[in-house]
């Protein structure tokens, strides 16, 4: 086993490290100093060693709670925004502080969802990020809680890491918690607190493993760094969930040590774009096909031809994310369509050689290509 985590972090040059509410805060104090310095310490170590080091944060919201004197988590969303307006700016100063004694520089980078489902604005901030390392400075990334609602909102920040490793190409994703790893039972109520060391493949079983956590300054849980270790091993990139209050942690990680759940990554890896088609996208529309379609699409990896759909559903143009989902409502793939959403009500259940007859032209044969359709 210690041959195996050596090899894999041997081969590491970008790594993505994500610290939740629960390492870095208490209700009682806000954002606890020292895990900040000691993470600090690890990642100017790593970049000694010449690692690219992207952090994602969170603390924001309760660093905001006891800054301005509030008890206990605020239950609206202005007062949630408000509170992560007035902690995040005390947080990155931590982080400041924290870093400059190690000589390194820092820089925050705030993102809603909206940012990593537009096309454009995902590659703009790819492009900062990789500016940015070529300074030497750590980008330090949180969702943008000042502003975040529901309709854009990631959700939780192991999401979010795990959309910023397909956004800047890392080849390992540490996520930080207070938990040892992934335990066949919650150490809390059954005192085991023993992790499984590695998971090959991410099961049911697996799954019914995870517990959410109940604690109030954090919306994520094991649960949900199952589902992002799950994402990022699609991608090809290994996930391991450590424990972020022991000293030394990522260092640790580092020298190979068995320490943490480490999830092995799929050798079936998926391409950065259809990975964002996948799981940054938010679709624009729906195209309903017919089992043939379906068939077509899952068994032997073809295109969606205007011939196997039977109906559409929003407005899109050609270019962006569409579900595709079967007679039954049920999403299995997305895609970008070739075509507007007017022009596939049009062509809808035709041949392909029919298309240039009702539209004029026929710029494509498919209204999604394989290249740019992936399997749910």
């Amino acid at each position: 086993m210690e041959g195996l985590r050596k090899g894999i972090v041997s081969r590491v040059k970008r790594v993505v490290i994500k610290i939740g509410s629960k390492v870095l805060a208490d209700p009682e104090r806000g954002v606890k100093e020292e895990i900040i310095t000691g993470l600090a310490r690890d990642v100017s170590s790593l970049k000694k060693r010449g690692i690219d080091v992207i952090l994602v944060s969170s603390g924001a919201v309760a660093s905001g709670v006891v800054k301005l004197g509030l008890k206990g988590y605020p239950s609206s969303i202005p007062q949630q925004q408000a509170a992560a307006a007035a902690g995040q700016s005390y947080l990155m100063w931590l982080y400041e502080k924290a870093f400059a004694l190690f000589g390194e520089k820092v820089a925050q980078i705030l993102l809603t969802h909206d940012d990593m489902s537009s096309r454009k604005r995902f590659l703009n901030a790819r492009n900062t990020i990789f500016t940015l390392l070529r300074y030497g400075v750590i980008p330090v990334i949180n969702e943008n809680d000042t502003v975040a609602i529901d309709e854009i909102r990631f959700g939780d920040n192991d999401y979010l890491a795990a959309l910023v490793v397909n956004l800047v190409g890392a080849d390992l994703l540490i996520l930080l918690t207070d938990a040892e790893g992934l335990c066949r039972s919650d150490p809390r109520v059954s005192g085991e607190s023993s992790p499984i060391p590695l998971v090959e493949k991410v099961t049911q079983e697996i799954r019914e493993m995870a517990r959410d956590s109940t604690d109030p300054f954090g919306r994520g849980g094991m649960v949900s760094k199952v589902e992002a270790a799950e994402r990022v091993c699609r991608f090809g990139v290994p996930t391991i969930i450590a424990n972020g209050g022991s000293r030394g942690i990522v260092e640790r990680i580092f020298r190979g040590e068995v320490v943490g759940t480490l999830f092995m990554p799929s050798k079936k890896r998926i391409s950065s774009k259809k990975h964002w088609i996948a799981h940054a996208s938010r679709p624009s529309g729906v195209i309903f096909v017919d089992q043939g379609a379906r068939r077509a699409i899952i068994e032997k990896g073809k295109s969606l031809l205007p011939s196997g759909i039977v109906r559409v559903e929003g407005h899109f143009r050609a270019g962006e994310v569409v579900a595709c989902m079967d007679e039954d409502g049920r999403e299995f793939a997305r895609g970008l369509a070739n075509y507007s959403s007017k022009e596939v009500e049009a062509i809808k259940g035709l041949k392909t050689r029919e298309i240039e007859k009702v539209l004029g032209s026929k710029p494509y044969d498919e209204v999604i290509h394989r290249d740019n359709l992936v399997l749910l």
